[in-house]
């Protein structure tokens, strides 16, 4: 479409089909770039209108548009306000039926469905690829964009994959959406899927509602604080972000204990808990939610007068995207950060946690290499085999993707049990013929327990040649009719094993500095945030800064900096390491294991960073487990090396 004709097309649809009259700062832009066939990049401030750009090009535009979420809740959120608008529009995600998944891709082939929202982690479905390549897709929308890139946060590693996928799929265009990119992060977007930098809108970055301020005070005193402010106006709609799971708990419940309604919001909660919680808050049933960084994406309460940061956010980033919850209504609301550097250490070792060692890495790739042509992984166990955690596990089977020494095929669930709703005998006696036969053999190939039963699917084969997909196929059936209580488990992935003949010792070790480039700029960015804080910079203008938006003022005259309330930090104590407890602590994890320890996994030990390896030999019961959490990492590493040495000399 010419751009000329575009204005008019955009707006008699903004009208007829969303019911607006104006389009808010940049969605103009955006949409007529899309429609003028360019790949294109929308940087907006949360909740400013993204979702717009993609929705109403859409509906332009002559085929299908995909869109890739990050998170089930968001796509829920955007799939019912489309609705509403009666715009066809549907998801796939892992909680469906196999009606409903046949149903949507069935309206996707006709053309009645405009816009599929799916999960990244769906693309690794082969078969799903094969449906979408024959296809035509008109566009690619990635939402939450800056998870492509290994120097933004909340990076996803499956994102990686998401160029290739493009061209794979012969998708002419592609539509990255985000709310917070750094320079770095919006360059390594834009280069990833060749967008030219006339085509990125960025539409800044500065709120002029958000009260930010810093408040210095002493780990002691910040429950004291906090209450203050709190008791100022109790009722007030409040979220309390805190880095632990833990400190979650233990702090809604001293808030409760002082009159105010608060909650715990984390990920160690089971999911209904968590959307009963959700759900309590966002009707105002609840004043206060005090919750780790699991609470927020998907989040869209336009009242919420408070963000109180009580131990310090994981990044400049994370902080952006937390205070960019408060005020969405434009009205005044305030912004506090609770500061001091004595969850320095705990931030650092999450880094540190996620950094697999050039050993873990090239046992991975042997063991990929030895089970050529096709290797079957389960994550959870491969990542308590190779000691890598999962996220990082995830991360460096995409790193090989890339690499080209594997590719992602299919996945299937390993294990099915089941537990009889009426009897066996009821079940069969409904079905005639070679189906009757069939169920008959299906129950025969059981192994039953108390309750649950589990299918031996090689039994099956060999007594029936009754194939695995068609016993899934059954017992979902029956699971539907309300016959069984069905339970499935152990994702194991496919991949094909591409030759690796190279040296493997050269490719763990490009890999292993991939993940060693990525640690240093994690960590780079935590000191990062602390410069921001300490400085005398006005706050709202140093943030806008950082994310290139060159608009904001210098002075908002409504920061903690401005309004000349800026206090020193607390000094942070320098922790000595008590040396002769050493020996003795690291002594208790050596006798656990038969395994000679790096000294890396030592020192994680030591500072309390959780590995697969210390579940596996249960050393978090032992004494030295995180006993020099409140310590710097390399300090510890450092005491770790030393003592290695005194026992060689010795």
């Amino acid at each position: 479409m010419q751009t000329s004709n575009n204005q008019q097309i955009i707006y008699q649809k903004l009208q007829q089909c969303f019911g607006f009259e104006q389009l808010r700062e940049g969605q103009y832009q955006v949409i007529d770039k899309v429609l003028s066939g360019k790949s294109c990049a929308a940087i907006f401030p949360t909740g400013s209108g993204k979702s717009l750009c993609y929705q109403l090009s859409a509906l332009c535009l002559p085929n299908l548009t995909l869109v890739i979420s990050p998170l089930l809740a968001l796509m829920k959120d955007q799939l019912t306000f489309l609705k509403s608008k009666g715009i066809k529009a549907a998801s796939l995600h892992s909680g469906q039926t196999k009606e409903d998944v046949q149903a949507t891709m069935s309206g996707v082939q006709t053309g009645e469905i405009r816009i599929l929202m799916v999960s990244v982690e769906r693309m690794k479905n082969e078969r799903f690829r094969h449906f979408l390549s024959q296809q035509s897709i008109s566009l690619l929308v990635v939402d939450e964009a800056h998870c492509i890139s290994e120097w933004g946060h909340n990076f996803r590693p499956d994102y990686l994959k998401l160029p290739q996928i493009q061209q794979q799929l012969s998708i002419p265009q592609v539509l990255l959406l985000t709310a917070t990119a750094t320079q770095a992060v919006l360059d390594d977007m834009s280069n990833k899927f060749a967008i030219e930098k006339n085509d990125i809108t960025v539409t800044g970055f500065y709120r002029q509602n958000l009260e930010l301020s810093v408040l210095p005070c002493q780990v002691n005193q910040k429950e004291t604080v906090l209450l203050s402010l709190l008791n100022q106006t109790p009722t007030l709609s409040t979220i309390i972000y805190v880095t632990q799971q833990n400190t979650a708990e233990t702090l809604a419940k001293m808030l409760l204990s002082r009159g105010i309604n608060a909650v715990a919001y984390h990920a160690g909660l089971e999911s209904e808990q968590r959307e009963n919680i959700q759900h309590a808050f966002m009707a105002g049933h609840t004043d206060c939610i005090v919750a780790t960084i699991a609470f927020g994406m998907g989040v869209d309460k336009a009242d919420i007068r408070r963000v109180i940061h009580f131990d310090l956010p994981k990044s400049i980033e994370n902080y952006a995207q937390e205070i960019g919850r408060a005020g969405r209504d434009g009205l005044s609301s305030q912004c506090v950060l609770l500061a001091n550097e004595e969850g320095l250490c705990t931030l650092e070792n999450y880094i540190y946690g996620d950094t697999p060692e050039y050993g873990e890495i090239l046992n991975i790739i042997k063991q990929a290499s030895s089970s050529a042509p096709q290797w079957e992984i389960v994550v959870s166990r491969l990542s308590s085999e190779s000691n890598i955690r999962p996220l990082p596990l995830k991360t460096l089977l995409v790193y090989m993707e890339l690499h080209g020494l594997i590719c992602a095929q299919y996945t299937y669930f390993a294990q099915y049990r089941f537990k009889f709703l009426i009897t066996k005998n009821d079940i069969i006696s409904r079905f005639n013929g070679e189906r009757r036969t069939f169920t008959q053999a299906l129950f025969d190939s059981v192994s039953s327990a108390k309750i649950w039963n589990q299918v031996d699917f090689d039994h099956l084969w060999n007594t029936y040649q009754g194939e695995r997909n068609r016993a899934i196929a059954a017992l979902d059936y029956f699971h539907q009719q309300g016959w069984i209580d069905l339970e499935s488990k152990l994702m194991t992935e496919v991949y094909r094993v591409d030759d690796i003949s190279d040296d493997k010792e050269k490719i763990a070790q490009k890999l292993w500095s991939l993940f060693k480039d990525k640690e240093s700029c994690d960590i780079e960015r935590i000191h990062t945030l602390l410069k921001l804080f300490k400085s005398n910079q006005c706050l709202s203008y140093a943030l806008a800064s950082y994310f290139s938006d060159p608009n904001a003022p210098q002075q908002c005259g409504h920061c903690s900096v401005c309004k000349e309330e800026t206090k020193p930090w607390p000094e942070k104590v320098n922790s000595n390491i008590p040396t002769s407890e050493l020996n003795n602590w690291l002594q208790e994890l050596e006798n656990l294991t038969s395994e000679v320890l790096s000294d890396s996994v030592k020192t994680k030990f030591l500072c309390g960073i959780p590995t697969p390896c210390f579940t596996k030999i249960k050393a978090k019961k032992l004494t030295g487990f995180g006993k020099l959490g409140h310590c710097a990492y390399q300090q510890v590493l450092d005491e770790v090396v030393s003592r290695k040495k005194s026992l060689e000399k010795a």
